[in-house]
Order: structure tokens, then sequence, then C-alpha cells
């Protein structure tokens, strides 16, 4: 049986490269010059084709699947990443009209941080001449931003956590994931991996953990690689 019933994986070129090169920072090789850079998305196993252009496909995915939020124009390609793979995810789940209040956790995690923003945001302030601070890229410049859209979304009221690391680490993971359910108040975790280095190059690994996963850590590591490796050729 498997501990994690859904998932959703959504991989661009540029990610797949540099993790199937074993490289943790976006110094991979980029896309051939000319070339489109693409993107997958993939529902518990079965993968939907909505777009082969990695540009295109969070809108894409937004106007097929969600459709009634607007805030989603204005945010960052993190939050915009990690919005779409949430409702993907929560759909295929079934249990979008459940009240979970204090008893759904969402705690995510990556490496980048919100550098996509930041270098956006660095731009701003580069010259000390023209230096013009954007109060709206500002706001992304905290990665846990996007742990707070989805809470709001769906009326999630438990913990709510952005960890950045090193590296994805699966068995740091599972090990924070067992701490989250340390509050006996939390049923539910929404968690997983959510990178993004610019509007094409992005790796999204989201899940669902229900507490009774967490009884064998070692285990829900193993479970976190299993899928992690899942990249649909």
């Amino acid at each position: 049986m498997n501990l994690i019933k859904h998932f959703v994986r959504i991989n661009s070129t540029e990610s797949t490269k540099r993790y199937r090169n074993g490289c943790h920072t976006n110094t991979s090789p980029k896309t051939i010059s000319g070339a489109q850079p693409t993107c997958q998305v993939t529902v518990d196993g079965r993968r939907t084709v909505l777009s082969d252009k990695a540009e295109t496909i969070l809108d894409q995915v937004y106007k097929t699947y969600v459709g009634d939020y607007p805030k989603f124009h204005k945010m960052d390609p993190l939050c915009r990443v990690g919005f779409v793979a949430s409702e993907l995810l929560l759909t295929a789940e079934g249990r979008r009209d459940e009240q979970w209040g204090e008893t759904r956790a969402i705690v995510l995690f990556n490496a980048a941080s919100s550098l996509a923003d930041d270098r956006k945001y660095q731009s701003t302030i580069d010259d000390p001449e023209t230096a013009y601070p954007s109060p709206s890229l500002f706001v992304y410049t905290l990665p846990n931003v996007l742990t707070g859209e989805i809470a709001i979304r769906n009326h999630c009221y438990g913990e709510t956590n952005f960890i950045v690391l090193p590296e994805f680490d699966c068995d740091t993971i599972a090990n924070a994931i067992e701490t989250t359910f340390a509050d006996q108040t939390t049923e539910t975790l929404l968690t997983g991996w959510v990178d993004c280095y610019s509007e094409t190059d992005f790796d999204v690994l989201m899940f669902i953990v229900e507490r009774d996963a967490v009884k064998n850590v070692a285990e829900l590591s193993n479970e976190i690689q299993r899928l992690r490796d899942f990249i649909a050729e």
C-alpha cells in the first residue's frame, strides 16, 4: 500500500536536465538556442498534456482547472507553479468541500527560496540613481507567501511553513513531516518540493500525507524518493 495516495509532478525541461545530471542549482545547461522549453504535468501517475510550452503551461492549467481566482495573475512564478499544483492535487484528492480548519497543515520545501522574484527585485535597486523598489515585487521575496495563498484559498488554518534546504533530501523532508504531526490537531498535510528559478525553470513534487503515513519515517522517505524519480518520458 502506497503511503502517499495523491501527488502532482510538474517539471520543466531545464529542471529535468538538472535533476538527471545530479545538479541542485540552476547551473545546468540551458535549453538549446531557438528550442522551446517544455513542461510535463503528472497527476497521480497520469500525465496530463495541456501544453508543451513551459511559459504557457501554468496559464493553461489555471484556465482549464481553476479559472476563478484572479489573484493568480498577480502572483510571481513560484506562487503560480505552486498554486496550480495545489489545485490539481486537491482536485485529485476529491475532498475540496471539506472544512479542514486546523486539521490540515501546509509545509513546503525548496532550494531556491524566492530567487525568481529576488532577481527581478534586485534589478529595481541596482542603480542608486534610478532605484525604485517595487512593492509588488517585494511581497514575493518571501517564499512562504505561497503557503499562505494555498491556505487562504482552501481555508486551512493549521501550521503553514516553508523550509529552504541546500538540496532535495528525502530524509530531511520525511523527518520534517513527522515533526509536523507532533501537533495532535494535524490530521493531514499538504507538502512537497516547489522549486522555481524562472518562468520556464521549475520543479514541483507536491503530495498529501495522512497521519498514518508517518508511523515509519524510513518508508515514507523511500516513497518520497520514488515519486521524486517519477519523471515522465
